[in-house]
């Protein structure tokens, strides 16, 4: 297992956040898991886990198959797997998502492919409490 043990400033859970950059280059293959405090530039292959509280970029040649736990991601890239985003996960024209994904905010260019369950964290709004009200007022 990899770890990063830089300290930086602080996530919103309260988790160190590395101010450096670690990079997977094109042509790398990891199998296993990944540990760290800072942001993740991928461009290589990862088979396995990749947790950080930090941001996660999937260039277009980057491949996640595995588990892919963080802040915030923006794929340009392929995915498959699990995808547990705390914040914003933004999927570029080129990417391509498969599996089970949990997010807090979902972005999605046109030409993105995402073949995934998909579950939102944070507040959900009752669509029929809504109706109630307004029927009530209309009476």
């Amino acid at each position: 297992m990899f770890s990063d043990n830089n300290s930086g400033k602080k996530s919103r859970n309260n988790e160190q956040v590395s101010r450096e950059q670690n990079k997977i280059s094109q042509g790398t293959k990891i199998v296993g898991d990944i540990v760290a405090k800072g942001a993740f530039r991928i461009e290589g292959t990862v088979e396995g886990t990749v947790t950080t509280p930090g941001k996660v970029v999937v260039g277009k040649s980057g491949f996640i198959s595995g588990t892919l736990t963080c802040e915030n991601a923006d794929f340009e890239g392929k995915f498959s797997g699990k995808l547990d985003i705390a914040d914003t996960l933004t999927l570029r024209s080129s990417s391509h998502i498969e599996g089970e994904v949990l997010v807090g905010k979902l972005a999605v260019e046109p030409g993105a492919t995402f073949n995934a369950s998909c579950a939102m964290k944070g507040n959900v709004k009752s669509l029929k409490n809504d109706d109630d009200k307004r029927k009530e007022k209309s009476a």
